[in-house]
């Protein structure tokens, strides 16, 4: 009885065994002369080329690509990285048209903020224009004060040197700014005309198809 019960047992368990065998899925290759394998595991033959897996119906479940040598994988990786990248700045720069458009709806609200922006550089142009003068006046006062020592210039006092110094050298920093400020004017207007021309292309996407009806109508009315 002992023996009839472990002997059931076994049975039992292969039978288990077989239906789990029989679960597992199929999978299928051509190898590189040309046959066709199959196994109920990825096939070592195949490992450079694509593998089919199959249920037990024969349905393709999926397939499995070649595995990849460490030189490849990395060429992949860096793939979708710089697929990743391009997709990225794609990304940044839709978002940076719609803020832009939100902006400048108009090309008059553009122009506008264009105008103001360079009010604001020729106001700080004029008034370092008025110091250069000022500086300019202080000069020729220091000049006459120089005339007493023209045949002579050694025996001017220190105090007198030290004003023509500070005078030429404030001169000097009112002319640098005077031409970075002119530059500056130079770079708001590249701004504003690399803007202007995405702005026209985006304008242009917002304005609404012509109804040929429409305008037909127009046209006979007309």
């Amino acid at each position: 009885m002992r023996l009839h019960t472990l002997l059931s047992l076994a049975l039992a368990g292969l039978a288990c065994l077989g239906g789990i065998a029989t679960a597992q899925d199929i999978y299928s290759c051509v190898d590189g002369k040309g046959r066709t394998i199959t196994a109920d595991r990825p096939i070592a033959e195949c490992t450079d080329r694509t593998q089919r897996e199959l249920s037990r119906s024969g349905l393709v479940k999926r397939q499995v690509g070649p595995t990849l040598t460490m030189h490849e994988q990395t060429a992949v990786e860096e793939k979708e990285k710089q697929a990743a990248e391009i997709r990225a700045r794609e990304n940044e720069d839709k978002r940076r048209d719609k803020v832009l458009l939100q902006r400048y709806p108009t090309r008059a609200l553009h122009d506008q903020e264009r105008a103001a922006a360079l009010v604001q550089i020729d106001e700080v142009i004029k008034a370092s224009i008025k110091r250069r003068g000022e500086l300019a006046d202080q000069r020729k006062a220091i000049a006459g004060e120089f005339e007493f020592y023209v045949k002579d210039p050694s025996k001017a006092p220190a105090s007198l040197k030290r004003k023509l110094e500070e005078n030429d050298s404030s001169i000097a920093v009112q002319q640098r700014f005077i031409l970075d400020q002119e530059m500056e004017k130079k770079r708001v207007n590249q701004r504003f005309d690399e803007e202007l021309a995405k702005l026209k292309q985006l304008w242009a996407q917002m304005t609404p198809p012509v109804n040929p009806t429409t305008s037909s109508l127009k046209a006979g009315k007309s």
